[in-house]
């Protein structure tokens, strides 16, 4: 994006993961975050999530009355899909399908809809980086539901995804990631946990969209979507700031706004 593309951003979504347990394996913090958040991704039994982890998020959500999304990852529980895999287009799309077929499934039998698509780990990381692959999951997706949105990381990889497989898309950010001059995560510098700072970077990404890159720059990006990962020490206080900062609203109801639908 030009420096000319700078905008305030009104109405942004904050999204968080649910059902990141497998058997043994519990996630007991992820819950913390529910009342803060306007969209979750709940895992489909491959990274994690068992039946009964999946049932639980589904209702939790449901309670909250929260937009629900899958959550979809390499099968890998060993390592809970930060593992990457190589697999041909046919490979990527059974794997893509049968875990959005099957959250959807189960979320008709609470009477609830799944509205996005976010992958996880691995999987996420080279949507981001490989545009190919990225285009291969994004049409799996589409063949689940045209109306499904393609939650991807920021920047023109997931841009051109949504221009050319014809899905709708939504750029995510995350507050606790430094990011390169040209926008992309960078992978080398350590997430943050400080709150203040990220904070500042929320009221920065909200006023100009932009984002510090590691030059000491800001980068202008778009973003439809924050993610709140769990995993750090400071992730339920950032995102109870965040919230006094600015109230989530879902990315479809942003876009209902934007279109003029919703004043």
């Amino acid at each position: 994006m030009q420096d000319s593309d700078k905008r305030a951003i009104k109405n942004i979504d904050f999204n968080i993961d649910l059902a990141q347990s497998f058997g043994i394996y519990k996630n007991t913090s992820e819950f913390d975050l529910l009342d803060y958040a306007s969209s979750v991704n709940i895992s489909c039994g491959f990274h994690a999530g068992d039946p009964m982890t999946i049932r639980n998020a589904l209702l939790r959500a449901k309670e909250r009355n929260v937009v629900v999304g899958a959550h979809i990852g390499f099968d890998d529980i060993q390592g809970f899909g930060y593992h990457d895999m190589e697999l041909d287009e046919d490979e990527i799309e059974a794997l893509v399908v049968y875990q959005v077929g099957a959250l959807m499934s189960f979320a008709k039998t609470f009477n609830m809809e799944i509205e996005h698509v976010r992958p996880h780990g691995a999987m996420y990381k080279k949507c981001a980086t490989d545009f190919g692959f990225a285009c291969s999951v994004a049409n799996a997706i589409k063949k689940c539901s045209k109306w499904l949105v393609y939650y991807g990381a920021s920047g023109e990889i997931t841009e051109k995804t949504g221009e050319l497989i014809n899905i709708p898309v939504a750029h995510e950010i995350c507050l606790e990631k430094m990011y390169n001059v040209d926008g992309t995560v960078n992978t080398v510098a350590r997430d943050s946990e400080n709150t203040e700072m990220e904070i500042q970077r929320l009221k920065q990404l909200l006023q100009y969209s932009q984002v510090s890159n590691v030059e000491g720059g800001k980068t202008v990006v778009k973003a439809d979507t924050i993610h709140f990962t769990n995993r750090l020490s400071n992730s339920l206080e950032l995102i109870k700031q965040a919230k006094g900062v600015v109230e989530p609203v879902p990315v479809n109801y942003k876009n209902a706004c934007l279109s003029g639908w919703v004043e």
